[in-house]
């Protein structure tokens, strides 16, 4: 099919979509389902693909899609790939071929598509690896063993696009930001050799690996990398935090207790004991992360705060850090926050949220042109990232977007991002006078502090902007209950807020060493079910083993609970019902599934555990049957 035909005669009935025929042909959709799908479709009366309404109606998802073609290596022109999955639509696709044709070639049609910002960088890498039949794997210098970084130069990294990502027994996993191109996979195997197994990665996060590749082996020709000695206060403190950040530690704690220090990392949301040493060496590794943090080291009577921007001489990675230093009967506790700062910008599909909540998030929210949008939940509960997936796909080129952070997290290109620095008076009052002199369209506020902050959101809110903001409440309806005690006039938060989002993380089942486990009935009790409320989940427990450190769970597994609000539940603010009236309202006429429910679904998969749920989820009413709760999440 060629967009640049013109069509002459009778209508025609549209082509039968390819990817929804092989769909069918593989057993994953039925010939009724593509059917339903396109009466609805019609009916929508919309240039909308009949794969699009399938995967909004929770028939099929992304994932499973790019495996299935992966497998049978069905090659589609980009084109009308990009068509079937909802990507582009015909418009689009006809001003990116005219901008191709205008270029004599010299660019492709999924670069352009990227570069005016029609779809995502990842989308595009997804799609171009399901037609050549390679994995997406993105490259992570400090994961990437040594004796591969040691066989290849940055620069030819960055010329060829490629970076190795780990050794197999037999081959050298190398990421190509195009496998296909003879020269960079000729160059990769003089490298690593001949047996290269090829899988694709984001041009940028080749990039940016590359990048930290250079930094480090310049490190390393100018002399300078010196070895840890953790006698001396230098060697200790490089050495803690280089050992945090290898074992992905959000959070260091050094604590000087009667007879010793203790340092622990916090590790998948749980602290852990790492090392102790005497308390005579403490001052001196305090004053030495104050030297760091730029905090005041003639200071330790009073409480301090500073910021660490540390490059890791092994790995030449960046690292992130939030320092404070709190005074205690027996000396200085000091807590390291590492920051996640990285352009790669997670993609909405990837955050853990159910499908259906997530449609109905971003048709009710995310697509709304105005209003507040609020992301709520306890520190390290993944707020920022969940805000910056919201920005990811709210970003392209008829957008302008502004933030006003403390401090960048992610960097994202093609928006204007601010970091707070009250020493140079950019403060959040400062910056929130200035930023609607920007003629944004979306203002993206780090966090709703207090009533300053939470007035200059909804006042932006009522001038036309969508404003994007996160805040610190147990759950979605405490978030609006805060709003109130903040003095925020009811009917100013009934009238522009849109949606809160409450989120948790919690840990993940190791799947390692994860087995199939029967519920005991006493803990289905006190969560509020009995056995036929769970019929048919699978329930997983990690055993332990080495991978887990044999605590039998290993990363963390996002919950969420999104109310949309329509108008019942305004009208229930403008009353100021209480947040028992509210959930209830909630639940009943806008979909709202709670943290509890949403945790529960995702233990009756196999993804957590009970007790995880029962640990850190609010049991605020008792859930519904699990089948229900399947209906309603799409998880079905």
């Amino acid at each position: 099919m060629s967009l640049q035909t013109q069509n002459t005669g009778a209508p025609k009935e549209p082509p039968k979509e390819l990817v929804a025929q092989l769909l069918v042909k593989t057993g994953v959709l039925t010939e009724s389902q593509v059917g339903h799908a396109e009466r609805i479709r019609n009916k929508l009366g919309q240039e909308r693909s009949v794969l699009s309404v399938l995967k909004q109606l929770g028939a099929v998802d992304d994932a499973r899609i790019f495996a299935i073609l992966r497998e049978k290596h069905i090659r589609v022109p980009i084109g009308r790939m990009l068509l079937e999955l909802g990507y582009v639509d015909t418009a689009q696709l006809r001003v990116a071929l005219e901008l191709q044709k205008s270029s004599d070639g010299a660019e492709k049609l999924g670069e352009i598509l990227v570069r005016k910002r029609i779809i995502k960088e990842s989308q595009l890498v997804d799609v171009f690896a399901s037609q050549i039949g390679c994995e997406v794997l993105e490259p992570d210098v400090s994961t990437c063993p040594d004796s591969l970084l040691n066989k290849v130069s940055a620069e030819a990294c960055l010329k060829h696009r490629f970076f190795p990502v780990s050794q197999k027994e037999e081959a050298i996993v190398v990421a190509f930001a195009d496998p296909l191109d003879e020269e960079a996979l000729i160059t990769a195997q003089q490298a690593f050799g001949d047996n290269v197994e090829a899988v694709v990665a984001t041009p940028s996060g080749i990039k940016e690996s590359a990048n930290s590749l250079g930094r480090r082996q310049k490190t390393k020709r100018s002399g300078l990398t010196r070895k840890v000695d953790q006698s001396t206060p230098t060697g200790m403190v490089d050495h803690i935090i280089q050992s945090a950040f290898a074992e992905g530690a959000s959070d260091i704690h050094i604590e000087p207790l009667k007879e010793r220090v203790r340092v622990r990392f916090r590790v998948d949301g749980m602290l852990r004991e790492y090392l102790e040493y005497d308390t005579d060496q403490h001052p001196a590794v305090s004053t030495r992360i104050k030297v760091l943090s730029e905090a005041d080291v003639s200071e330790k009577r009073r409480h301090q705060d500073g910021r660490i921007l540390f490059e890791d001489p092994r790995t030449g990675a960046n690292l992130d850090m939030r320092a404070s230093f709190y005074i205690t009967v027996h000396g200085e506790a000091v807590v390291l926050r590492l920051l996640n700062q990285s352009s790669q910008v997670p993609d909405m599909r990837q955050i853990g949220m159910p499908p259906s909540m997530l449609d109905r998030f971003k048709n009710s929210a995310l697509d709304v042109p105005s209003g507040v949008i609020i992301i709520t939940g306890p520190t390290g509960s993944g707020k920022t990232t969940t805000l910056y997936s919201c920005v990811n796909y709210l970003n392209n080129e008829g957008t302008s977007i502004i933030t006003a952070e403390d401090p960048v997290e992610y960097l994202v290109d093609g928006i204007s991002q601010c970091s707070l620095n009250p020493k140079l008076d950019l403060t959040y009052e400062e910056t929130l006078r200035h930023i609607v002199r920007q003629d944004p369209d979306v203002i993206v506020l780090g966090e709703i502090r207090d009533q300053f902050s939470a007035e200059s959101a909804i006042q932006a809110a009522l001038t036309g902007h969508k404003v994007l903001t996160t805040f610190h409440t147990e759950d979605s309806i405490g978030g609006l209950l805060r709003l109130l005690n903040m003095d925020i006039e009811a009917f100013l938060i009934s009238s522009t807020v849109v949606c809160v989002v409450a989120q948790r993380l919690i840990r993940r089942v190791c799947s390692a060493c994860a087995q199939p486990i029967e519920p005991e009935v006493r803990e289905l009790q006190l969560i509020g079910w009995t056995t036929q409320d769970c019929e048919h989940a699978t329930f997983m427990a990690g055993k332990g083993c080495e991978v887990c450190h044999f605590t039998g769970y290993k990363g963390r597994v996002a919950v969420f609970e999104a109310l949309v609000l329509n108008e019942a539940v305004r009208e229930a603010i403008l009353k100021r019902q209480t947040s028992a009236q509210i959930r209830r309202i909630s639940v009943e006429t806008s979909g709202l599934v709670t943290l509890l429910e949403d945790g529960l679904v995702k233990a009756s998969s196999g993804q957590t555990t009970l007790r995880e749920v029962r640990r850190h989820l609010p049991r605020l009413a008792k859930p519904r049957p699990l089948n229900e709760l399947k209906r309603l999440t799409g998880s079905l």
